[in-house]
């Protein structure tokens, strides 16, 4: 399980986290390699006396610095748009679970599967446990199978929330009147911390998401236990 309060990008648990992670890194090396020809550009001027008069006909320049930034666009917008592909295709999902957003708490539904709902409020810290995670850990945690395709439909019943798991890669709006969706699926059992990362109100900070991923025999265990 990833630190949830790290430095930097969470651990991927998911395919579509590791396709984010590398094409961070792509992007990140592009950027650096423009970054330190600019300054060895800037360098290279200000250290030299020697100067250039023939700047009236510069086409082969002109067309270098034309179509070398077309290329490098080009090289980052088609990761970009396949890894956006890849994350809107919903492919026959096995489990489908309905999320909604309220002031200030989350409500999970197993309709599909079974009929099963039920509220996920933090923990005040009064009542932490030893080991338990201060505005992360909630009284009821989702629980879904892992290694399965899951969607997860997203709305809210008041104002625009947003559901958000950085290490599984999911950052979908909940918006009122309307229902989107996601998918997901984990590579590795765990929990994973997630936060309503959209500014709904007052107590914004205090609806924590908590997912617990487990194989699919102990999910089907656990969900003879629901009430």
């Amino acid at each position: 399980m990833p630190y949830p309060l790290q430095l930097g990008l969470q651990d991927a648990v998911s395919p579509a986290m590791e396709e984010l992670l590398h094409f961070h890194d792509h992007t990140l090396m592009i950027m650096l390699l423009i970054s330190t020809l600019v300054l060895y550009t800037i360098l290279l001027t200000l250290s030299t006396k020697l100067t250039h008069t023939c700047t009236m006909n510069t086409q082969e320049m002109e067309t270098v610095w034309t179509i070398l930034p077309a290329i490098i666009l080009i090289s980052i917008a088609l990761p970009s748009l396949r890894i956006l592909y890849l994350m809107d295709e919903i492919n026959n999902p096995l489990l489908t679970v309905k999320t909604m957003g309220h002031q200030w708490y989350w409500s999970y539904e197993y309709t599909d599967y079974k009929d099963l709902s039920f509220d996920s409020y933090m923990i005040p810290t009064p009542n932490l446990k030893p080991g338990e995670l201060r505005l992360l850990e909630v009284d009821n945690r989702a629980v879904l199978p892992m290694e399965m395709l899951i969607r997860m439909l997203i709305s809210s019943e008041d104002v625009i929330h947003s559901w958000t798991i950085p290490s599984l890669g999911i950052k979908t709006d909940a918006i009122p009147g309307r229902l989107n969706q996601t998918t997901l699926t984990s590579s590795r059992p765990g929990l994973y911390y997630g936060q309503c990362s959209e500014i709904c109100g007052s107590n914004h900070s205090f609806m924590p998401i908590v997912l617990e991923l487990i194989p699919l025999k102990h999910f089907k265990d656990w969900s003879t236990l629901m009430p």
